[in-house]
């Protein structure tokens, strides 16, 4: 049998049949996963109280060599993040935060960093960490690990190297930054000072404890998040749906 366990964060659940689980799971090693729970409703044994919604589990699973269905053996919960669920909004987040993933990790492709920031995310809803800078801080980076991070390094128009010095503008249709001389500022092309570039480069790149370092003022944290809005929808094409619970 092809089986292994790995820690996964599990993401959605659908009850199938009349006893069975529809379990779409992130593991460390293999990415985003669907298996079945056969009898995951009725048994107190094989899975007990590790199928909840946004959970860490251990999970043993066997991988089918057709198809993207697979089959779970069994599980053991590792964290219930039950700080998660004490709110609203520490749900919301998490809702968005799992869609997210969903649109740039397709079924079965491989990014132990994207497991890491799930999870990392996860963890700091649950301690109650501030969350427009942790909504941000997972866009930024998440966008980055889907391959589409944000060019900071040069003016996405004439090439100009950016110094960190002077403002600078977002231009969405080439994610990156352009010089005033090649965009002016608007609603669609925002202008961003030194202090929201470098902000918004240390969210795109740096671990979580240099993040925490860097001071984010309010007017800061809402540029990005304006920003990281329109990059996000243009190169997703659409909105995604738990956006609306989070405005």
């Amino acid at each position: 049998m092809n089986t292994h366990i790995s820690p996964a964060i599990i993401m959605r659940i659908k009850e199938f049949g009349e006893s069975d689980l529809l379990v779409t799971f992130f593991t460390s090693d293999r990415g985003r996963l669907k298996g079945v729970a056969k009898g995951a409703r009725r048994s107190k044994r094989r899975f007990a109280n590790c199928l909840d919604l946004f959970c860490l589990t251990s999970l043993e699973y066997e991988l089918k060599r057709k198809g993207d269905l697979h089959f779970l053996h069994s599980g053991k919960l590792i964290d219930a993040f039950s700080g998660l669920r004490s709110d609203f909004s520490s749900l919301s987040l998490a809702s968005y935060v799992v869609e997210l993933t969903e649109v740039l990790f397709p079924l079965g492709v491989t990014d132990n960093k994207m497991f890491e920031l799930l999870k990392n995310s996860f963890f700091e809803i649950d301690k109650g960490r501030k969350k427009d800078l942790l909504r941000i801080q997972f866009e930024a980076r998440a966008m980055a690990l889907g391959g589409y991070g944000i060019d900071f390094d040069k003016c996405c128009s004439c090439g100009r190297i950016y110094t960190g010095e002077g403002r600078a503008v977002f231009k969405r249709t080439k994610g990156g930054i352009a010089c005033l001389k090649c965009q002016q500022e608007s609603k669609l092309s925002p202008g961003l000072d030194h202090d929201t570039v470098k902000g918004l480069k240390t969210i795109q790149s740096d671990p979580w404890n240099e993040v925490e370092a860097f001071d984010f003022s309010d007017e800061m944290i809402r540029e990005i998040k304006s920003v990281l809005k329109l990059h996000i929808e243009y190169r997703i094409g659409r909105r995604l749906k738990t956006v609306e619970y989070l405005e």
